[in-house]
């Protein structure tokens, strides 16, 4: 027979550890997300101008790129 324990709250919501907890994910998600944007633009940059076209970009989508978005 099994027996589950209704009365607790979700993890990490109503307590200070689970705020503090939310709240370094997010900040690490963030340093991150900063780091591979930095990286992506640091390698496309280092692309000669020949090497951007061979691969259908120029110099002006790299920090679209870098932030994710769609290159038309």
């Amino acid at each position: 027979m099994a027996a589950f324990d209704t009365t607790r709250t979700t993890y990490g919501t109503s307590s200070l550890f689970g705020r503090f907890s939310t709240m370094t994910a997010s900040l690490l998600a963030a340093i991150v997300d900063w780091n591979d944007a930095r990286a992506t633009r640091q390698t496309l940059g280092q692309l000669n101008d020949r090497e951007l076209a061979d691969i259908g970009l120029c110099r002006a989508d790299i920090d679209r790129i870098a932030q994710g978005k769609p290159v038309f």
